[in-house]
Formats: structure tokens, sequence, C-alpha cells
């Protein structure tokens, strides 16, 4: 009320009134972020749909929204020539991690390995699809993976002590991420 003349301070008619509007004025100003949050891939939610829409991509509410989000960015990234730059990005914006992409020209083949992601990434299957959908037909794709070796554990100098202390099974110990 300190925009208002003085005389209303005392008012409680007009204190209930500028209280309505305040709380009406602030919802009215949420909606208004929530919509603008829309346009904008990694903060939309319900408008995951339109981009999904928008893109030509089949809309599937039983993935996570980050890995919707994921299959929206790889499409817009790989509109224009393919290059091996172009499948480095899209790869990333799936792991959220360094990819490294390698080709070798004789076989016909590129190789898109997964440097910071232990194991398999949870959305390979969404990344399969999209590097098909922008790779030129004649090459062929591989996927290598990275997995925690006996020679890192050595290295690191964990005993199998500190492996149980950690409670790690032997089937995580290959994806164990270790410190």
């Amino acid at each position: 009320m300190t925009y208002l003349p003085s005389y209303y301070a005392t008012s409680r008619i007009m204190s209930s009134n500028i209280d309505a509007q305040g709380a009406e004025l602030d919802k009215l100003w949420h909606a208004l972020n929530e919509v603008l949050e829309q346009n904008f891939i990694f903060t939309a939610t319900w408008g995951l749909d339109l981009w999904e829409v928008e893109l030509g991509i089949a809309t599937d509410y039983s993935k996570p929204t980050d890995q919707r989000r994921s299959v929206i960015l790889s499409k817009i990234r790989g509109i224009g020539s393919v290059t091996i730059n172009l499948i480095k990005s899209v790869a990333e914006s799936y792991d959220g991690g360094t990819v490294d992409v390698t080709v070798q020209n004789g076989a016909y083949t590129f190789i898109v390995k997964f440097v910071d992601t232990l194991g398999i990434p949870p959305n390979l299957d969404d990344l399969k699809q999209a590097i098909e959908e922008i790779k030129p037909a004649h090459l062929a794709v591989e996927y290598a993976f990275t997995y925690s070796t006996f020679g890192r554990l050595q290295e690191s100098g964990i005993s199998f002590g500190g492996i149980e202390a950690a409670a790690v099974s032997f089937g995580q110990l290959e994806t164990w991420d270790i410190p």
C-alpha cells in the first residue's frame, strides 16, 4: 500500500481489496511463468507434448521427463547435414556425459563410445533410433560402453573389504563409480 494515498492505510475495505487483488495477481503471475517455461525444452513439463507433436515424435508417457526432453533436444540438433560433431551432440544430449565418435572409413562404420557413463545408458533405444534417423544410410553404427574393470579397482587401492563395506554386489561392480 506504499503507492496509495496515506488515508487508505487505515481502511479495512481498501486493505481487503488490495489483499484479494494481490492474491489473484500472484496466481496470474505464476500461470504466466508456467506458460513461459513451456517454450524451453529444459523447463517444459506439460508443453513437452506440444514439442513432440511439432517435431513428429511419438509421445511416450511411460518415459521420465528428462528422457523425453533428450529425445526432443536430439531431434532439434539433428536437423541439417550430418557430421561427426552432430552425431556427438545428439548422443551427448541423451547421455548427459561425454561421448566420443570415431569413424572407421574402410569399414563404413562409426563408433559411439560413452566415456563418462558406466554401463549402458537408460535410454539407449531412443538414442539408437535418433542416430538411425540422422546417419547416412551407407554407414553402420556400433556402440561402446565403459565399465569398471579390475585394473581400475587395483589402481584406486580399494580392497575387497572396501567393496563389501560399500555394499556393492558383484553385479553392480561393473557399473560402480569407484571413489
